[in-house]
């Protein structure tokens, strides 16, 4: 009897641990059981979805739309059958953004799930801010690129005119010699400072940007992020073997690396296809291999000659502007690495980025 009184003393204390827990916690959580029964939920959670203390007891079926989240039920259900966590960032109807975890609620005596824990992590704030990034990435380099592009015609231009000049220069020999060097010299002029700008560039980013120790999987679970409306529009399935957890380098080039290859893999997937892209990463010898493979259109031989090239594009009718994959490889060799791809039409793509170990 004294054992049996200790046992409901125990139980009592630990509701009310849990009791306390929930009272208190900031994060929106829910407990709901086997039975798709709303049992708990944090204040939070009554802020965040608009809940009501009488929706305690009730079917969640009868109170799924005020969370605005049309596959939770579907969701929670695989958590109970498998007992596995699931974890996967969501947008509500409302268009706000939430990373959802359900972990299973395991009767250990009974060795099975008796429901799910659901927490809620607003970062609707966090994705904002991360396609503002990438926005102002994609601006600031494609905007250098295309000044160099349109700077290097009117240079030529100007070369072959001086060449002209001094085969057909017939008048005024005297003046001659003195204008075309002094158009020489301004031409060298113009090339020294376009290199003092590329340079002082390099420069400024060498002391603002440092390496630093990055976690592929976050910086992976960014890029994701990022993509969201591609990947929920295409219905993209992207999948990850990261045995590699760590790699010194700088965070901005890192993730504009594994953007443009998972936004290309999802634009170059035939239209009838569901993209279906593979990342893994493992180390090899003094290298980090982070590897992209996918389903899409594939290459010829002859466009994997000139994919990495400045302003190529496989197909001209998809949005761009053939930058992509230049700033990939431009990034990835500048800092000792380099790119494999392997690819055939109509079988998809495999790019290996190989990053150097240690510092660049």
């Amino acid at each position: 009897m004294q054992d049996q009184n200790l046992q409901i003393t125990e139980l009592i204390e630990l509701n009310e641990e849990l009791e306390n827990y929930f009272s208190n916690t900031i994060i929106p959580q829910l407990f709901v059981d086997s039975n798709l029964i709303l049992r708990k939920f944090t204040p939070p959670a009554m802020k965040q979805f608009k809940l009501e203390n009488e929706f305690i007891g009730k079917p969640l079926t009868e109170i799924k739309d005020n969370f605005r989240f049309p596959t939770i039920i579907e969701n929670i259900n695989v958590v109970i059958a498998t007992g596995k966590i699931l974890e996967k960032e969501i947008q509500t109807t409302d268009y706000r953004w939430f990373q959802m975890n359900i972990l299973p609620y395991r009767i250990i005596r009974h060795k099975k799930t008796n429901g799910v824990i659901i927490t809620f992590v607003d970062i609707t704030s966090r994705i904002r801010d991360l396609k503002e990034q990438e926005k102002l990435i994609a601006e600031h380099e494609l905007l250098l690129d295309t000044i160099a592009h349109d700077i290097k015609n009117p240079m030529l231009g100007l070369g072959l005119t001086i060449q002209m000049l001094k085969r057909t220069l017939d008048t005024n020999p005297e003046k001659g010699p003195l204008l075309l060097e002094n158009v020489e010299t301004s031409l060298n002029d113009m090339k020294n400072v376009i290199s003092e700008l590329i340079d002082s560039r390099w420069k400024q980013e060498e002391k603002q940007v440092r390496d630093e120790l990055l976690d592929i999987g976050n910086i992976l679970e960014d890029v994701r992020l990022t993509l969201a409306p591609q990947i929920l529009e295409s219905g993209a399935i992207i999948k990850e073997d990261v045995t590699c957890q760590e790699v010194s380098f700088t965070r901005r080039k890192l993730r504009s690396i594994l953007f443009n290859l998972l936004s290309n893999a999802i634009k170059y997937t035939p239209s009838h296809c569901i993209p279906e892209i593979m990342v893994t990463c493992h180390d090899q010898d003094d290298f980090v291999i982070i590897s992209v493979r996918d389903n899409g259109i594939g290459m010829s031989s002859e466009d994997m000659r000139k994919i990495f090239d400045k302003f190529q594009r496989l197909k001209s009718d998809n949005d761009g502007h053939g930058v992509g994959l230049y700033l990939v490889h431009t990034i990835v060799t500048a800092s000792g690495g380099r790119i494999e791809l392997e690819s055939e039409l109509g079988q998809g793509s495999l790019f290996k980025i190989y990053l150097k170990r240690g510092d660049h």
